[in-house]
């Protein structure tokens, strides 16, 4: 079993957010607010149905379903990081990105309507 990775407080996580949608950001910057938009959203919705990730930053599982124990789960969400924290801060919809294949979605569970945005951008 592998460490935990720490977890991301909000002081940091959310100014990482910040800049990560409103400038041309650190990798630094961009790789902790996809970590930290990813920690919200599995602790939002815990479980090991759903994979989501964001190469080459992270992944988590989550919502609550079949137990999944091995090898690939059977859903997977997969994105890049400019459209995961475009849909983690609301700015882009779920399905205005599955259908610009902006989202790659397979599996019956792989759907994050409902449950996303999982932080919101102060203007």
């Amino acid at each position: 079993m592998g460490m935990a990775r720490a977890r991301i407080s909000d002081d940091v996580g959310i100014p990482a957010v910040d800049s990560a949608v409103r400038e041309a950001a650190s990798r630094d910057a961009i790789a902790t607010a996809v970590r930290y938009t990813l920690q919200l959203l599995a602790e939002r919705f815990p479980g090991n149905t759903v994979e989501v990730r964001v190469p080459p930053f992270g992944a988590t599982q989550c919502i609550e379903g079949p137990k999944h124990t091995r090898g690939t789960p059977p859903n997977v969400i997969e994105t890049d990081a400019e459209t995961w924290l475009a849909l983690a801060t609301g700015t882009t919809a779920w399905a205005d990105a599955v259908e610009t294949a902006s989202v790659s979605a397979s599996g019956s569970r792989a759907d994050l309507t409902g449950r996303l945005p999982v932080l919101r951008v102060r203007d």
